[in-house]
């Protein structure tokens, strides 16, 4: 199971950035009009531009919080980074799950405005997938630390 873990962890560092610039959702503002793609990046680059306070938040809930804490998971599986890291690396993984919820109630209230339209893309998905991923990675992490699998990594590699 450790290798599993390695495995789809450093899957993640490639995952990650791939579902920050895919489409989340298709957007339109009149059924007649074509519907622009928003992805984590574009949406940030629109907010960076009219809140500057909440562009912050959600660029280290949405970037660096599920980042960090794939590079943190990474270090602990090869023996660079003590399993005492574990609790905070599952603090970020939370706040990171704070992300799809943010976007599930934007897309809420999006639809029940009735002004535009709205449709789900297969990046909300795939960050999603990388969300609950992590947060499996982290808990299957934490259960070997405990049985003292990655206390030494060069004998479990």
């Amino acid at each position: 199971m450790s290798r599993t873990l390695k495995i789809c962890n450093l899957a993640l560092l490639v995952l990650y950035p791939l579902a920050w610039w895919a489409p989340l959702m298709k957007a339109g503002l009149l059924p007649l009009f074509s519907l622009n793609e928003i992805s984590v990046l574009t949406g940030l680059q629109s907010l960076w531009g009219s809140d500057i306070f909440l562009a912050l938040v959600v660029t280290v809930f949405a970037l660096f919080a599920p980042y960090l804490k794939t590079i943190g998971l990474a270090l602990v599986h090869f023996g660079l980074l003590s399993g005492r890291a574990l609790p905070a690396l599952h603090v970020m993984g939370k706040l990171a799950m704070a992300d799809i919820f943010l976007i599930a109630l934007y897309i809420t209230l999006a639809k029940g405005i009735g002004v535009g339209r709205i449709e789900t893309a297969w990046g909300l998905y795939l960050f999603t997938g990388c969300i609950l991923a992590s947060l499996w990675i982290s808990w299957g992490t934490e259960r070997l630390e405990r049985g003292g699998i990655f206390e030494n990594s060069e004998t479990n590699s």
